[in-house]
């Protein structure tokens, strides 16, 4: 085998596959696992209502139910990349498909309150897995030179999973005649919603099957032929395949493991890197961003608008998520992540307030106001597409490079962490907050919105066009 000295003159930076359609493909069935994840974390948003009514609970028990799927998915994100190390990424991969499959029929067809959220936290956990499996198989089958465009396979796959989440919720309510508890195919519309979820599970375990293991992976358990013959099919037939795999190798042999420990410095706990990182994932959603696809009919219907219209306004608010992430793509290596970031905030500032002041109004005959619900309605848009364009993505990037090395892969847990328990805070805090006042709700909401622009112009550094080693 030729030795690590020669990895650089491998070509792999410069390699373009021979089938470019057969790359984009394995890169397009990973991400289905991010598809997943953006339907099961938005279909519930279609059964909120009738899960109230159904088991007749109030607003703090419903939360609990709704927001417990976070509890999986912090459980998943935790202990994937353990497990796709020890069986791989594929086994990984069909592992949260099943789980996400029994998921699906268990919540379509629960006895019980407790038995609902015991699904929901399954199918969280598959959840976990799949958003961190996802990036990670592709990073690691990529060719380097489409990395960063096949990366992004997995927010574009998460977006329309919500897209199509909300178009399935309105058609199934359409079909009930606009009672989310109307009778489908012997079951309660909002079971069906929940159920619907076994066809994109199924697709993804049976897409598992047809696509290679990582070649990291086949290299680390020894079946250095495998991965020479991936490598090949994937990078294409003029680089030097000895030499990527050595690369490779030698690349796995002087990787540092970072602990928890070394996060830990400085005067408050963690190193002030760390921190910032830890503060970037609190503010993506303390400014209430998942309301807007948890809650987002609820919320509609608490000010009077009709039910099936209130579930046409979500599909509408997720297309307007997908725009805007399409608009951050495009942008984030050209403006760069700070600059596009506090766009970001001012916008949501803007769309956040003026909900609060709408939200403000007292009802007339079970509706807000003409003039007021209009204005409601637009500014949800533009909160959705101004969080979308810019930290949707853009905190997701960061956290990627901002980091030293050394403490990469224990300090973006930590972050990750902590953007699973402030998610879990707003879900689970958001019903009980709307019952007592909707509008100082929008208004905590906007106030997070605006310090996170001092916060980004304090304490965050640019990482645009510097290089990962460049970061410490």
């Amino acid at each position: 085998m030729t030795s690590t000295a020669q990895a650089p003159k491998s070509g792999a930076g410069t390699a373009h596959p021979d089938h470019l359609g057969h790359v984009i493909f394995i890169a397009a069935a990973a991400a289905m696992g991010g598809f997943l994840f953006g339907y099961d974390s938005s279909v519930i948003n279609g059964a909120v209502e009738a899960i109230r009514d159904r088991y007749d609970v109030g607003s703090a028990a419903l939360a609990q139910v709704i927001a417990i799927a976070l509890i999986g998915c912090a459980i998943g994100a935790a202990t994937a990349g353990r497990i796709a190390d020890r069986i791989g990424r594929i086994r990984c991969m069909q592992i949260a498909a099943v789980l996400f499959t029994i998921s699906a029929v268990g919540s379509a067809v629960p006895f019980a309150l407790w038995d609902l959220a015991f699904w929901r936290v399954v199918g969280g956990f598959a959840i976990g897995m799949a958003s961190v499996i996802g990036p990670a198989y592709i990073a690691e089958v990529a060719p380097p030179a489409y990395r960063g465009r096949l990366g992004s396979f997995q927010q574009a796959a998460i977006v329309i999973g919500i897209a199509v989440s909300q178009l399935v919720n309105w058609g199934l309510l359409n079909a009930a005649d606009g009672d989310q508890r109307g009778k489908l195919m012997g079951l309660e519309a909002w079971q069906v919603m929940l159920g619907v979820m076994v066809v994109p599970a199924v697709l993804y375990g049976l897409l598992s099957f047809a696509i290679p293991e990582s070649p990291r992976f086949l290299i680390s358990v020894g079946k250095h032929e495998r991965a020479r013959q991936i490598l090949g099919e994937v990078e294409g037939k003029d680089v030097d395949l000895d030499a990527r795999v050595a690369e490779i190798e030698g690349a796995m042999k002087s990787e540092h493991r970072s602990s928890f420990k070394d996060l830990l410095g400085g005067s408050f706990f963690f190193k002030p890197i760390v921190w910032v990182g830890i503060g970037l994932s609190v503010f993506q959603q303390f400014v209430g961003i998942n309301v807007a696809f948890y809650y987002s009919s609820t919320l509609w219907q608490s000010v009077g608008v009709d039910p099936t219209d209130s579930f046409f306004y979500s599909f509408t608010t997720s297309i307007i998520n997908i725009v805007g992430t399409v608009i951050a793509m495009i942008f984030v290596d050209r403006v760069g992540r700070k600059p596009l970031a506090i766009i970001g905030s001012i916008g949501m500032v803007v769309g956040l307030a003026l909900e609060a002041w709408a939200f403000s109004y007292h009802l007339v005959d079970g509706k807000l106001p003409a003039a007021q619900g209009w204005i409601a309605l637009i500014a949800a848009h533009v909160f959705v597409l101004f969080f979308a364009l810019s930290w949707g993505v853009v905190v997701w990037v960061m956290l990627g490079e901002m980091f030293p090395n050394r403490i990469r892969a224990a300090a973006l847990g930590v972050a990750a962490a902590a953007q699973w328990i402030a998610n879990w805070a707003i879900t689970a805090s958001f019903p009980s907050l709307a019952d007592w006042n909707l509008s100082v709700t929008y208004v905590i909401y906007t106030a997070f919105a605006a310090l996170s622009i001092p916060f980004v112009l304090k304490f965050v550094t640019e990482t645009k066009g510097k290089s990962l080693e460049e970061m410490g």
